[in-house]
C-alpha cells in the first residue's frame, strides 16, 4: 500500500492510495482531493487508518494545520472515517455538507458542529470557488452531495466512475467501460426516479475534469461522459423494468440541488 499525490487540474491535488487486496485481483484506489487555496478545502477524508499517509501528502502541499474545509460525498467510511483526527490536526477547520448529512449523522459524528450548505451554495475560498450540489441518492445514500470547483471546471465527483485497478492519476480513455465493469461487480449504485435525471443535470455543468474517488480522473469533455453514464444506467433501469424487477414509474419527482445547471 503506497500513497501518491499528482495535480489534476490547477490547484487541485489528487492524493491516492492503492490497495490490492480490495477490490478483486486488479486492486482498488482511493483518492482524497485537495484544493489549495487561501482557505484550503480536503474532499473526502479517508478511513482512519489512511491518516498518516494522507496527512503527510496534504503537508506536501500546504500545512496540515492550515486547513480550513473537510467535505465528502456521503457519510462512509473511505469517505469521513478519519474526519475527527483531520479535525483535531487543523484547529481552523469545519466540516461542511448539506443539511440532510448534518441532520442525520454529523451533528452527532463530528467533533466539532458542522457547517451546514444550502443547494446550490458557493463557497468563496480565496482563488477557488465550490459549488455545493445535494445529489439524494446518487451514487448512494440519502445525504449524498457533490461539489464543482467552477474557475477550473473540476467535478469532485465521489463514488460516480467507480472503477478497479490502478490507472494513472489522469486520463483522457473511457471511463464508461470500466465503470460500468465495476457498477456489475459492486452493485453500488441506487437506481431510481432521481438516477438519470441528476446524472443529465451535473452534465450540464460541463465539466473539464471529474476527480473520481476510486480510479484515474479523466481531463476531457465531462459533459458528454456524464451523458453516457446516464445512458447506460438508463438501459439498466429499462431493462429491470423489462424483466419485471422494477415498475415503472408513472413520472419522475423534480430534482433540486444542482444550483445553475438546472
Amino acid at each position: 500500500m503506497d500513497t501518491d499525490l499528482a495535480e489534476i487540474a490547477d490547484g487541485i491535488y489528487r492524493i491516492s492510495t492503492f490497495m490490492p487486496e480490495v477490490g478483486g485481483p486488479a486492486g482498488f484506489t482511493f483518492n482524497q482531493f485537495l484544493i489549495a487555496a487561501e482557505e484550503p478545502l480536503l474532499f473526502h477524508c479517508g478511513h482512519r487508518g489512511l491518516f498518516p499517509a494522507v496527512s503527510a501528502a496534504v503537508a506536501k502541499v500546504t500545512p496540515v494545520e492550515r486547513l480550513r474545509w473537510i467535505t465528502f460525498g456521503h457519510v462512509e467510511a473511505d469517505e469521513c472515517g478519519s474526519m475527527n483526527q483531520w479535525l483535531g490536526a487543523a484547529p481552523s477547520a469545519e466540516v461542511a455538507h448539506g443539511a440532510t448529512a448534518c441532520m442525520v449523522s454529523l451533528s452527532d459524528l463530528a467533533d466539532r458542529p458542522p457547517r451546514q450548505l444550502a443547494d446550490g451554495e458557493v463557497v468563496d475560498l480565496g482563488g477557488k470557488r465550490v459549488r455545493y450540489m445535494d445529489t439524494p441518492h446518487v451514487p448512494h445514500g440519502w445525504e449524498a452531495g457533490l461539489l464543482f470547483e467552477e474557475t477550473t471546471g473540476t467535478l469532485l465527483c465521489g463514488d460516480l466512475f467507480t472503477h478497479v485497478g490502478r490507472g494513472p492519476a489522469l486520463t483522457e480513455s473511457d471511463v464508461i467501460e470500466p465503470a460500468m465493469a465495476a457498477e456489475a461487480l459492486f452493485k453500488a449504485t441506487s437506481l431510481g426516479v432521481a438516477t438519470v435525471p441528476t446524472l443529465r443535470r451535473l452534465a450540464r455543468l460541463k465539466p473539464t475534469t471529474l476527480a473520481l474517488m476510486h480510479g484515474s480522473s479523466f481531463a476531457g469533455d465531462g459533459a458528454a461522459a456524464l451523458d453516457a453514464l446516464a445512458d447506460a444506467y438508463e438501459e439498466m433501469i429499462r431493462s429491470a423494468e423489462a424483466e419485471g424487477i422494477l415498475r415503472p414509474a408513472d413520472a419522475a419527482p423534480p430534482i433540486t440541488g444542482l444550483g445553475s445547471a438546472n
